[in-house]
């Protein structure tokens, strides 16, 4: 049975609490059972591992309150919103024949032994804790779990799981599961891109197995390459110029007709 040292405290102002942390003690309660409620403090150096601990919420503890004994389980830890540290703890009497809905943390042993893991295989955990009803006098530390002999896509169920003397799940109405083995995860890389370069410097990623000479854009729509456009420039430069001297001889046509004329008067 843990041991741990509490005083009775009659502090209950807030200073007075605030003083008693600042020396170095956790405020808190002990209820339930026919006895009335008792405020007691203790030493937070005696529980700042123990309070760290999975299997703390679910251990019974023998407070020595003054050298007065009293069997008690921790119900609820209030911690400060800065600092992050407990600044307040319940503690519920345990009386022989009681029992209590208690989440039990699991634990899975003989890992190196599964063969689904050495294939590969990955452990997937559903439930980290799972909640138990139990007899005052036997709660247990934790569940224990045996990987031993799982295949990948095996489930472990709870119940698979030897549990101690009377205690049993909450849960009764179905064969819930606390783990699985499952196969890795496999990632797929994505297809990789050509990028192409157009004649400004300018750089579009396009799909594998573009056509040269055309451009795939963002939207995945088609535009012609510049050297294309640039083509388009020179044939319509090329019409131009072809134009000017048709230009040239229409306005000198009205001249011929005009010495056709003086010739007949």
């Amino acid at each position: 049975m843990n041991v741990l040292k509490a005083t009775k405290r009659t502090s209950a102002s807030t200073g007075q609490v605030n003083k008693l942390r600042s020396d170095g003690f956790i405020p808190a309660v002990l209820y339930g059972g026919e006895k009335n409620n008792l405020n007691i403090s203790l030493k937070k150096l005696h529980l700042q591992n123990l309070i760290k601990t999975e299997t703390f919420m679910s251990k019974v503890f023998n407070l020595d309150i003054d050298g007065s004994a009293e069997k008690a389980l921790p119900r609820d830890i209030a911690y400060d919103p800065i600092s992050d540290e407990p600044i307040h703890i319940d503690f519920m009497r345990i009386t022989k024949g009681s029992k209590l809905n208690i989440e039990i943390p699991v634990k899975f042993i003989n890992s190196d032994k599964s063969p689904g893991l050495k294939k590969g295989g990955v452990l997937n955990i559903v439930r980290r804790k799972v909640e138990l009803k139990c007899p005052a006098e036997n709660i247990p530390d934790e569940i224990v779990v045996d990987l031993d002999n799982t295949e990948i896509n095996s489930s472990l169920k709870i119940s698979s799981v030897k549990l101690p003397e009377n205690v049993v799940p909450t849960i009764l109405d179905r064969d819930f599961v606390i783990a699985t083995v499952v196969s890795p995860t496999i990632l797929v890389e994505p297809e990789k891109t050509e990028e192409v370069a157009a004649e400004d410097g300018t750089v579009t990623e396009g799909v594998e197995g573009t056509v040269e000479g055309t451009v795939v854009t963002e939207e995945g729509k088609e535009k012609t390459a510049k050297p294309s456009d640039d083509k388009a420039k020179v044939s319509a430069g090329d019409k131009e110029k072809n134009a000017k001297p048709s230009d040239d001889k229409a306005k000198a046509a009205p001249g011929k007709f005009a010495n056709k004329e003086t010739k007949k008067k």
